[in-house]
């Protein structure tokens, strides 16, 4: 059977904010189809049209229960929870997303070290364009892979904030 695609589920935005600025939650029928961050919410919003063509708002506890988990999450790094997750994506990403998923709060990894825990040590490139592909911020936690020099590179959601919750991560619980 042939996955639905994007526009024919059913989306439903919703939106907050974060000590990272506004964070927006699309949640369609199978879950949490997205976890966007940014400064501004009109552009949040435009931005889940262009992904989501016809979302609608949400409105119920369902919406401020799963906003409230993902706010938290944000916060609280050491504590994920229970979300279910619409992760869509080619098998090469699912792949990259999966190892992202299995990095420790609190530890990084470089893109080509990633690479080589899927098997793939040339496709760094790859594995970087996996990352930057990732409509899941935080719960697909690709703010955790660095430079082979430890520097900080892109994020999709602002290198400011990827060095925040590295940093928060750092200071907080996790073990």
């Amino acid at each position: 059977m042939k996955p639905a695609s994007p526009a024919a589920i059913t989306t439903r935005l919703v939106m907050g904010q974060s000590a990272l600025g506004s964070v927006l939650v699309a949640m369609g029928d199978r879950g949490i189809a997205a976890i966007m961050l940014g400064d501004d919410p009109e552009s949040l919003h435009h931005a889940a049209l262009a992904s989501f063509p016809g979302a609608c708002p949400a409105h119920g506890q369902m919406a401020d229960r799963t906003l409230a988990a993902v706010q938290a999450y944000i916060d609280t790094p050491w504590a994920p929870p229970d979300l279910k997750l619409d992760i869509q994506g080619t098998p090469f990403q699912q792949q990259v997303w999966q190892a992202l998923r299995a990095i420790p709060c609190g530890m990084t990894t470089t893109y080509m070290e990633l690479a080589a825990r899927i098997g793939r040590p040339g496709a760094v490139r790859a594995v970087a364009g996996a990352c930057a592909a990732n409509r899941l911020a935080v719960v697909i936690p690709c703010h955790r892979v660095i430079r082979s020099d430890g520097s900080l590179s892109g994020y999709r959601w602002g290198v400011g904030r990827k060095q925040w919750l590295l940093a928060r991560e750092r200071a907080g619980n996790c073990r």
